[in-house]
Formats: C-alpha cells, sequence, structure tokens
C-alpha cells in the first residue's frame, strides 16, 4: 500500500482491480480474457498527482454541475481552462443528464482522469492507461 499523499487520510481506499483468481465458474474465462481493459493503478509520486488532478478537475466542474449545465462543451472548456490540451480531452453525453469525460493528463509516465458528473455527483478518477495499448482510452476487442 502507498503512503498517503499530501491532504489524504492515513487509509487510502484501494482501487478495484480484475478477479485473475479463478473464483469464477470453471470454464469463464471473462477475467483472463479482458485483464487488458483493467486499468493500470497509479503509485507512489503518480498517485499523488492523480488524486491532485482529480481534486482540480472534481472542482472545476462542480460550479457546472450545481447549475444543471451537462454540455459537453461546456465540461471540455472548463477542463481546458484548467491547461489540459484540447486535443488530449474528450468529454460526451451521458444519458440525459450526465456528461463524461476523458482526459490525457501527462504522457510519460500516462497519466489519465476519467469521470463522469450528473445532477447528483461529480467524480473522477486517475489510472495510468492499459496493457497492450498507449493512451487513455478504453481498449476494444478481445484476447
Amino acid at each position: 500500500m502507498d503512503l498517503p499523499c499530501p491532504g489524504e487520510s492515513a487509509t487510502p481506499t484501494p482501487l478495484p482491480t480484475a478477479d485473475t483468481s479463478g473464483s469464477a465458474a470453471p470454464g469463464d474465462h471473462y477475467a483472463e480474457n479482458h485483464g487488458f481493459r483493467v486499468p493500470f493503478p497509479l503509485h507512489g509520486r503518480r498517485r499523488c498527482d492523480g488524486l491532485a488532478a482529480v481534486g482540480r478537475i472534481e472542482a472545476a466542474l462542480e460550479p457546472l454541475r450545481e447549475r444543471g449545465d451537462f454540455a459537453p462543451e461546456h465540461t471540455r472548456s472548463a477542463l481546458t481552462g484548467l491547461g489540459y490540451p484540447a486535443g488530449k480531452v474528450r468529454s460526451y453525453e451521458n444519458g440525459p443528464t450526465g456528461v463524461g469525460f476523458l482526459i490525457e493528463v501527462d504522457a510519460s509516465p500516462l497519466l489519465c482522469v476519467e469521470g463522469t458528473m450528473n445532477p447528483g455527483s461529480t467524480r473522477a478518477e486517475s489510472f495510468g492507461g492499459y496493457p497492450d495499448h498507449s493512451g487513455c482510452e478504453t481498449p476494444s476487442g478481445g484476447h
């Protein structure tokens, strides 16, 4: 387990991971075959960088959420206003009253933030990309 980042409690919440223990039914290889879609967790300084980015992003989007402004272009504008390059920010409709977003915060080493905003909450998570894939987009296909 990583040490806490500045401003974080002493017991950080562990990230979810894919179940590759074989606890699924015999012959069910879903976890094994889809492990490439499980993002890399961040550790050490990169984890702290990711948590800091999540905090900035959630704070920047909260005024939009409070106004009920779920236009993807307004979300994108708020995120590029934080200094993220337009080519590294993606936002999209997520249902009738929600928006999703994906940001490549840093390319080397890869640091991604993905999240959603809806009338009830603004949530974001940071991660370090995916196995067998470059970039922050969730890979498609299968093994």
